[in-house]
């Protein structure tokens, strides 16, 4: 990565990063984050924290943060959770829904007014989950044959955890497509409507934003999809060989973040 390179990075506005694999790995902070956040911070960048895990509440997501010794407030973040809430209330406000998923979603709807509701809701919404069930599944797969609309709150098919990876979004929800002969409508990213809400919280426009991630299937083609510059680093689950084997390439490739103030520091 040249020097010039690395400075268009630093000239940005605004900074949508995704969360595992950039910052952290499970409970582990990855190198050169702690100095990245204090830059932006330092430097008045417009920034927000993205991920497509539906789990935790944004009060989870900055305690996590905090614990591994990063200082930020509860606003910084947006998660796939809150995006399906936004969804679900512009597609019908005050609606209800029957959830499977955790505190971060069963929070996000409540607070645009959802109700939860296993007779008759509106939509079945899916989110990443411990407690996934048959009895769960075959509620669903009824309550969407009689109506429900379907809805995932990312596409990912799987998520890094401590010991390798979990099932995600759309690995559960599944069974309830093959079932019913329904397809989920994924909210997170790459869809584009993710994207659109992150640089309306930072409150910057596409060509003084770039967007840092660890996957070419989900930051990557966001980014893309979205006419929003694109880096990829390689403390995540992408190496070089990976981005290879896709059709579209980011215009940025680091090591991972500390890169981007490495020089800072060498300056002083």
């Amino acid at each position: 990565m040249s020097k010039k390179d690395i400075e268009y990075i630093r000239s940005k506005k605004g900074f949508i990063i995704d969360m595992d694999g950039v910052l952290y790995h499970g409970n582990k902070l990855l190198p050169g984050v702690k100095e990245f956040v204090q830059w932006l911070k330092k430097d008045h960048k417009k920034y927000v924290f993205l991920t497509n895990s539906s789990e935790r509440t944004p009060k989870e997501l900055k305690e996590k943060l905090h614990r591994l010794g990063i200082q930020v407030d509860t606003s910084v973040f947006y998660t796939s959770a809150l995006a399906t809430a936004m969804f679900l209330a512009s597609q019908k406000p005050r609606g209800s829904a029957f959830i499977i998923g955790e505190a971060g979603l069963i929070n996000a709807l409540y607070n645009v007014g959802y109700t939860m509701n296993n007779v008759d809701p509106d939509f079945v919404v899916m989110g990443e989950t411990r407690t996934y069930s048959y009895e769960k599944l075959e509620q669903a797969v009824n309550l969407v044959l009689k109506g429900a609309r379907l809805v995932g709150t990312n596409p990912d098919l799987t998520g890094p955890i401590e010991n390798g990876i979990a099932p995600a979004t759309k690995s559960l929800i599944a069974p309830i497509e093959l079932s019913t002969n329904r397809n989920a409508y994924f909210v997170g990213k790459p869809n584009p409507l993710m994207m659109r809400n992150a640089l309306k919280k930072i409150g910057c426009i596409r060509e003084e934003s770039i967007i840092i991630g660890d996957r070419m299937d989900t930051d990557i083609v966001a980014g893309i999809e979205s006419e929003i510059d694109t880096c990829l680093v390689l403390s995540g689950i992408t190496d070089r060989e990976i981005m290879a084997g896709f059709a579209y390439q980011p215009r940025f490739v680091l090591n991972g973040v500390g890169d981007i103030v490495s020089s800072l520091r060498e300056k002083k």
